[in-house]
């Protein structure tokens, strides 16, 4: 079997792992830290992110972070390539990756394999927009759900971006863009992996919403005004879809009031936490932690510290 020389520490958001990454550098482990976060890759997005401050981003290297604009896209392949690229060049410097994060479908994308994607095609495109200018998006996406509701079910119908995207790969492949994706690999990859795995949803979303409110008190909706004047944005971008800040997005332009804007945030945050987990239970061969116990740190320490040691000590 192979086996990714790398750590991986996941866990739904507000579980607490940045700061066991932080702490393991602390402890003069010789890790560096790759993002598995969807959101972390964009500039400019710091609070509604939760992004590890400067202090803390200088405690430890970290990569994968601030490394697009707002404007850009970062999907699973992308990610693949600049994490096996990474890890390469970590243990060339003689250190540890530790692969850090929440977006799921990364770590899948990274130990299940990717299939091929068609690349963009000009002339579908212009014939797909064209279309949607004559009936409206909401009609583009009833015709993606005859050839994909599978990807179909999961986009609102005026995602314009995804669905154009949908709907090209099915007229360039004859395949649904839910049948590419990830896939088996010929062979398993192993990748080491710590799950925190709170045991008590309701501390967890008291702690969702205690860190939802925080971000207010920080300033969040200066950060997407500023996000909307600095970036040509759309509601309908990725980075604008991230959690928080498509509830804010609504706030701004008036469609929610603020008391709305918070709770649906929240709900949204809670959501997503549902959603990691779920995926966290799925995941086979794994170490287990409940992030919720007292002194779950030491508890934990010495099979992080086997593991670091070991993966140093790989042939590279």
């Amino acid at each position: 079997m192979s086996h990714i020389p790398a750590l991986a520490i996941l866990g739904p958001t507000a579980s607490g792992k940045t700061a066991l990454g932080l702490h393991l550098a602390e402890q003069g482990h010789p890790v560096e830290i790759i993002s598995l976060d969807s959101a972390l890759v964009f500039r400019d997005m710091n609070i509604g992110t939760a992004k590890p401050s400067a202090a803390e981003l200088l405690q430890v290297p970290h990569h994968l972070i601030d490394i697009i604009s707002p404007e850009e896209v970062f999907n699973a392949s992308d990610f693949v390539e600049e994490c096996n690229r990474l890890i390469f060049d970590i243990r060339q410097r003689g250190k540890v990756p530790l692969i850090l994060g929440g977006t799921m479908m990364y770590y899948k994308a990274l130990v299940s394999g990717l299939d091929e994607m068609p690349t963009a095609d000009a002339a579908i495109r212009q014939q797909i927009e064209t279309e949607a200018a004559s009936h409206g998006w909401p009609y583009m996406h009833q015709r993606l759900m005859g050839f994909d509701p599978v990807t179909a079910t999961r986009l609102k119908p005026n995602d314009s971006q995804r669905i154009e995207r949908a709907l090209e790969v099915y007229l360039l492949t004859g395949k649904p863009l839910s049948g590419f994706h990830t896939r088996a690999q010929a062979e398993p990859i192993e990748l080491t992996t710590l799950s925190l795995e709170p045991s008590d949803r309701k501390v967890l979303h008291q702690r969702i919403h205690n860190r939802f409110i925080k971000m207010l008190d920080d300033d969040f909706l200066d950060e997407v005004i500023d996000l909307k004047r600095k970036y040509l944005l759309t509601p309908d971008m990725p980075s604008m879809r991230c959690v928080g800040y498509r509830q804010a997005w609504e706030y701004l332009d008036g469609l929610i009031d603020h008391p709305s804007f918070i709770e649906k945030g929240v709900a949204a945050t809670r959501q997503l936490a549902k959603r990691q987990i779920t995926w966290l239970r799925s995941i086979p061969d794994k170490v287990t932690v409940d992030p919720l116990q007292e002194g779950w740190v030491q508890s934990i320490s010495p099979w992080l510290t086997q593991q670091i040691d070991r993966i140093k000590a790989l042939p590279e």
